[in-house]
């Protein structure tokens, strides 16, 4: 289960993804730096196939697989990955991509949205889906995908082969479900116009956890697009915190922490533990999170910033990182982000705060005013890249220390 978003904000378009995955699974940043090895053979999870080279990419991967759940590459494309119940017998079909084998590959061999579009539907087609994605289930599983850059957006639903997609210029929302509909302006060759892509949906396959959190993204978007300037990162993280009753925790603004939602139920259909902060109990909770800023200025030379969180974001912090770009200065990106001591720091408090869910409060007294400080010297030495190395180099190790001082 994930929830990935993005809309337009001031000098850009803002991409986020909470990543949710089995209890337990550790999930990294980790910077990757340009691949020239085009003309050779690549290893993916399962499949070996001809290599083109790769985009330099700040990738957010479960330490056990070769691909990404989400990422951003230096030309300011942005995918996050959404695993979706379809009549495709991902369990039974031969070893093919996986969802996160697509979100690299296409962050690796894209320079805009619609390049990623034209990629993941070749691989798609060329190679399949299947094998496993989920090893703490032993499960496989399609996948729908968010695709951004600074000027446009796509959402890309896949069953097997088959696959609709269609533009949202002005950003949306997608959750654990098909949501193109009969909306797609591209189609795998069996549809014909006006076909609606949910006849793959798998009809025994409950779908209310993902309506309750794809109905507050997208709740949320509405809000954002009707203020001045559109969708910002403090707001987004704020979203990206919700435990069911909205955004609370923007970066910088006070107000009470919410505790995470009971995570008693027998499963995600019981509603019990579902949010878009994801807490249920011996099935998902969120192992990480993205915010990317995309700027459409990206070839001049404009900076492009992440803020990420590892482990869950309510009890986390989003640390700002400054990802490598084509035209612009030599990236930092904070080495902590890539270390598996911070993420379990962040995942013990996470189960901290679903023994006791008073505990938020106190962990949060701590947590915010370290954020709220990273947020404000990454706004102050934005546009001064000479000085990204010398102020950001403490970033990552406070994080740290503030998250390690709240352990039980």
């Amino acid at each position: 289960m994930c929830d990935t978003l993005c809309g337009p904000g001031v000098g850009g378009m803002v991409f986020a993804k909470n990543s949710d995955r089995p209890v337990g699974e550790v999930q990294l940043a980790v910077p990757f730096g340009r691949r020239p090895t085009a003309g050779c053979i690549l290893r993916t999870q399962y499949l070996s196939i001809g290599d083109t080279g790769a985009h330099a990419a700040l990738l957010s991967c479960p330490t056990w697989l070769w691909g990404a759940e989400h990422g951003v590459n230096e030309f300011g494309v942005a995918i996050g990955n959404e695993r979706v119940a379809t009549v495709h017998d991902a369990a039974n079909a031969r070893p093919g991509l996986i969802g996160m084998d697509m979100v690299r590959l296409g962050l690796e061999r894209a320079r805009s949205a619609e390049e990623a579009l034209d990629i993941l539907v070749d691989l798609l087609t060329t190679h399949g889906q299947g094998g496993i994605a989920d090893a703490a289930h032993q499960s496989a599983y399609d996948s729908s995908y968010l695709i951004a850059d600074p000027r446009q957006a796509f959402v890309l639903d896949t069953s097997g082969t088959d696959f609709a997609a269609a533009p949202f210029p002005r950003g949306t929302a997608i959750s654990n479900r098909l949501s193109v509909g009969s909306d797609w302006t591209r189609g795998s060759p069996d549809l014909g116009p006006g076909d609606d892509f949910d006849r793959f949906r798998d009809p025994d396959a409950p779908t209310d956890s993902a309506e309750l959190r794809l109905t507050a993204s997208r709740t949320f978007l509405e809000g954002e697009r009707a203020t001045a300037g559109g969708l910002t990162p403090a707001a987004t993280a704020a979203h990206l915190r919700d435990h069911g009753n909205g955004p609370w925790g923007a970066p910088g603004a006070a107000g009470p922490a919410q505790p995470p939602p009971p995570t008693g139920g027998p499963g995600p259909e019981s509603g019990s533990g579902v949010s878009v902060c994801m807490h249920l109990s011996g099935g998902s909770v969120t192992a990480a999170s993205l915010i990317a800023v995309l700027p459409t200025d990206l070839a001049a030379g404009a900076p492009l910033r992440a803020y990420v969180a590892l482990g869950s974001p309510c009890v986390s912090i989003y640390v700002p990182a400054f990802v490598r770009t084509a035209a612009g200065p030599p990236p930092y990106v904070p080495k902590e982000l890539s270390s598996e001591s911070m993420w379990r720091a962040a995942d013990a408090l996470r189960q901290r705060v679903e023994a006791d869910p008073a505990a938020i409060g106190p962990i949060r007294q701590v947590l915010d005013p370290v954020e709220e400080e990273l947020w404000f010297e990454a706004g102050e030495i934005v546009e001064t890249p000479d000085r990204w190395a010398d102020v950001a180099a403490s970033w990552g190790g406070r994080a740290l220390a503030a998250l390690e001082s709240c352990a039980p």
